[in-house]
Parts: structure tokens; sequence; C-alpha cells
């Protein structure tokens, strides 16, 4: 596998680390994702059927092969398994013995009936770290619950956010996976911090990323509120993110975002709206008048917006140094000029598909340059490849014991 890099050592940061890959769907694989990214060479092993996502998210252009499965399996490279066949449960065997992490979504009782548990896959390699996804941590009234997206967000109380801002009460979820990408971030970073670990200490370990967990961290970091003390001294929820007034504000052609994040930011706005005699209102006089009535703010400033276009806004606004955008559509952000000067997307062709836009890795890195990319595989597409790997590597290692016993018998 070819992964050449622009910087010193011609090597990516993740070279030569080994990740066989058994999640699907969403969590598992943007974890590895992001891994592949970084040069680790991720085998995804999949079922005949393969991963699910292949198959859930439309349009597809051809069978197996949705924009959802592309956009999280790119720098993958694909192997069929039936693991409940002796040859192929072999092949896994293999496989494991040599990697550094073993990742996965399934149940634990289910893993184990195939033979792949953490303490049935230890003999094999004493050194692999075993990552394990979960919708809930062991132990707990939730665990072996199914979960999904829908359901982290229904338990994590994100679906009632919506409700409390517009004021009808309704619950609803957010148009994202964003618990099962969330998850994603957390295993990645798990993963890492356990081959640190490896590399310090030479142990490998067990690893349990629950998504109800992961995801609850992330929401409450900002809205557990005023429950954060004992006793509480306020209601749970982040005043600021709950405030129905606080929405992109209509123009005479579109929306526009504007942020005046300070008190004091909000003469600024005033100042470029030309209506700073709002602020001499009585309620309205002081700082502190003002941060309490911040609802009062943005109800006159969304009188104000439409009428001007998101333009000239944008231009006023960062004149004055406001934080602001332009709201834009999801089909916009192909042309976003940022984006796009900074090679975010970047057209490829695919073996099968055709031309298809990637999505290149938002970090940089100093000392790593760019790799070689392996576009989105086809179910089993590298099965072949692989199992050759595996058969040169026993033929090479029997060599080895071969040779090591003569040199003894001699």
């Amino acid at each position: 596998m070819n992964r050449k890099s622009e910087n010193a050592s011609g090597k990516s940061m993740l070279e030569g680390v080994k990740i066989v890959d058994m999640t699907s769907v969403v969590f598992g694989p943007y974890a590895t994702q992001m891994l592949a990214d970084l040069g680790a060479d991720v085998i995804k092993v999949e079922a005949p059927e393969g991963d699910q996502f292949r198959h859930s998210a439309k349009p597809a252009k051809t069978r197996g092969m949705s924009p959802g499965f592309m956009a999280l399996n790119k720098n993958k490279r694909s192997i069929v398994l039936d693991l409940k066949s002796e040859d192929d449960s072999k092949v896994m065997a293999n496989l494991l013995e040599t990697a550094d992490l073993f990742i996965h979504n399934v149940r634990l009782n289910a893993i184990e009936k195939l033979g792949f548990g953490p303490d049935q896959v230890k003999p094999l390699n004493q050194n692999l770290i075993y990552l394990h996804c979960v919708g809930f941590a062991s132990g707990g009234p939730y665990d072996g619950l199914q979960a999904y997206d829908d359901v982290i967000q229904a338990a994590s109380g994100v679906a009632t956010l919506s409700g409390r801002v517009d004021g009808s009460g309704k619950a609803r979820y957010i148009p994202s996976l964003i618990a099962d990408k969330v998850a994603g971030l957390y295993a990645a970073q798990a993963a890492l911090a356990a081959f640190i670990h490896r590399l310090r200490t030479g142990q490998g370990q067990f690893v349990e990323v629950p998504m109800f967990e992961a995801f609850s961290q992330f929401m409450l970091a900002e809205h557990l509120g005023g429950l954060t003390f004992d006793p509480p001294n306020a209601a749970v929820g982040y005043p600021r993110q709950l405030d129905p007034d606080r929405q992109p504000f209509s123009t005479s052609d579109g929306y526009i975002s504007i942020v005046p994040y300070t008190v004091e930011s909000w003469t600024t706005v005033f100042a470029v709206i030309d209506d700073l005699d709002f602020l001499k209102r009585e309620d309205l006089e002081t700082p502190r008048e003002q941060f309490i009535g911040q609802h009062k703010l943005y109800q006159r400033l969304a009188e104000i917006t439409p009428s001007a276009t998101t333009a000239e806004w944008i231009e006023r606004f960062r004149a004055a140094r406001i934080p602001c955008m332009p709201v834009r559509d999801l089909g916009d952000m192909l042309d976003d000029p940022q984006l796009s000067q900074n090679g975010f997307f970047e057209r490829r062709e695919h073996p099968s598909e055709g031309g298809w836009y990637d999505m290149n890795r938002p970090v940089r890195f100093s000392a790593q340059g760019r790799t070689d990319h392996l576009p989105p595989p086809r179910i089993g597409e590298h099965s072949d490849e692989i199992r050759a790997e595996i058969k040169r590597r026993l033929s090479a290692s029997g060599r080895s014991r071969h040779q090591k016993q003569e040199q003894v018998n001699d």
C-alpha cells in the first residue's frame, strides 16, 4: 500500500499501524476513517452482506456504494469474511496476530460465540488494543440495549432542546447523526491514547467507548447549567443557547448570523444599524440592563435586518469587527471560498463510481505532508490481496522457524 508523504521521513504519522476494523454504519467507521487519514492501514472486515451503511443512504450510483459509506470509508481496504466459517475464522485470527488495534461494535456475547471476545483474542496477540464500541456502558441498566443516533439523542435529553427554544415543547431530533459522530471522535481519541500507552509500556488493553455516556458528556459541558452545583442554583440548560430570539436574522434576500458576544459589542451593532437611540431607553441604559434584556436587543435587530441584503450587512458588520456569516444551504458548501481556497473538497475518480467529491483532512500538521488516497472500497475489493499478504507472512514465519531449528540442530 503506497502512502507517500511530503515530510522529512517520508512516512505518515500512523504508517505501520495496522487496524482490524469490524465496525459498521457511522460510529466506528467515523473513528477508523480519521485513523486511516493519518496513515494507518485499516482493514475493514465485512460480512458477506457488507456494512449496512453501504445500502442505507441514498442516492447511490451503484449498489453498495452510498454517499454516506463513501464519506466514511476512504483509505481503507475491504475483506469479506464469514466468521461462522472455519476457514474465514482462521483468516481473522491471522489478521489479529499482527494487528495493533482491533475495533468492533458487535455485542460481546455475540463476538464471543464467534471466538473473538477480549479473552479469546488475547492469546493470539498479548499487545493488542481491543476497542469495543457500544451504545451504553457495561454494568448499568441499559447495558446491552440497542443504540442508534435517534435513541441516544432521546436518552441524553438533546431531543427536547428545540422544543424549549421555540416554546412548542415538542421533541425533535437534531438533523444530523451527531451522537454517532461525537462517539466516533471519542473512539479515535481513545485508540490513540491506548496506542501511546502501549508505546510506553508495551501493554495492550481493553477499551470500551459507550455512545450514550460520550454524547452526554459532550452535550452537558454547557447544558448541565445550574445543576452543576449541589444544591442547584439555577435550571438545567445554557441560557444563551436556549434564548428563542437567538436565531439567524432575515435579510432582504436570505439570512445572516450576527454574534454580538459581549455586552459592549451591542453598542457597535446598533451603530452599524444606525439605531443607537434604541439603547437610550430607560430599561437598556446600563450594560447590566442590556445583558438582562438581550432578548429585546435581538428582537430589535431582527426588525432592522430585512432592510438590506445579506451581502450589504456582511460588509458593514465585518468593517465594524462584529462576527457574522451568511446562512448557507448545505449545497452551497462546495462553492464556499474558504473551503475552496484551502482544498477542503477534492474531486477524485473512483474505479466504479466515476467522479466524486472527497473531503480532505481538516487538521493540519507541520510535520505531515499529504498522503496518497485509497478510494472507498467496493465490498471485498481487497480480499485476495489481504489473503495473499497473510500467506506470505505465514510462509516467511515458517521459514524463519525452520532456519532457527536448523541452527539449533547444528
